[in-house]
């Protein structure tokens, strides 16, 4: 089965934004800041790339050219960057606007401030989805609580792995978190597989300036 990695880096940044402001910090896009002597939002890209998939589409949203102006150089002809148009979309537009600029049977998606995932816990999810009994009834995704098959959704988010076409039937015409229409992908009957971290950092999304701050350590 082919599958793409669908990355998401169209967020406002408005929780870092206001972290950095409060303390008397330069304010900078937290996708750009510096980690593993790189930076957030290429660590990401280079977890994906080591990957064996069939490409990588990275959506870009508020703060694009800031963004493109730092990484684009690096990524061209590895990474597909695709724009929101109109750019204040919730979650759910940048990821189906990832998933209809791709032509693949499944879909790894991530977000861009998940630099920590490791690439042995994403090659994880695509070979469990891979073996499940029917891999267009599942999603395979990163547990919150518990591993295995999994009797709720709640809580869940990226990063996972879908059928795409199937996915795109949730978030069309959708404009929202992820989370309630994982729920309701849940409620028809898809089968939700948790898979476990390597460590804990990679439960770690970055939302604040202390989140990018512990994951420095």
């Amino acid at each position: 089965m082919s599958i793409s990695t669908i990355i998401t880096a169209a967020g406002k940044n408005s929780r870092m934004r206001k972290d950095q402001i409060s303390r008397g910090i330069k304010v900078t896009n937290k996708l750009i800041l510096p980690f593993n002597e790189k930076t957030v939002i290429e660590t990401t890209i280079d977890n994906a790339l080591s990957l064996d998939v069939d490409e990588c589409i990275v959506v870009l949203g508020h703060y694009a050219c800031e963004i493109k102006e730092v990484i684009f150089d690096n990524y061209k002809g590895d990474v597909k960057f695709i724009e929101n148009n109109p750019v204040d979309v919730g979650l759910s537009t940048s990821l189906y606007n990832g998933l209809v600029n791709s032509e693949s049977d499944f879909a790894l998606c991530i977000t861009a401030d998940q630099p920590t995932v490791l690439p042995e816990t994403f090659e994880e999810m695509i070979k469990q989805s891979r073996n499940s009994q029917n891999p267009y009834k599942t999603i395979s995704i990163l547990r919150r609580r518990k591993t295995g098959l999994l009797d709720t959704a709640e809580g869940l988010g990226m990063p996972f792995v879908a059928p795409r076409l199937n996915l795109m039937k949730y978030l069309e015409n959708e404009d929202d978190n992820l989370n309630p229409i994982l729920r309701k992908i849940f409620d028809d009957g898809y089968t939700f597989y948790g898979i476990k971290e390597k460590n804990e950092k990679e439960l770690l999304n970055i939302n604040h300036y202390d989140d990018y701050l512990s994951l420095l350590d």
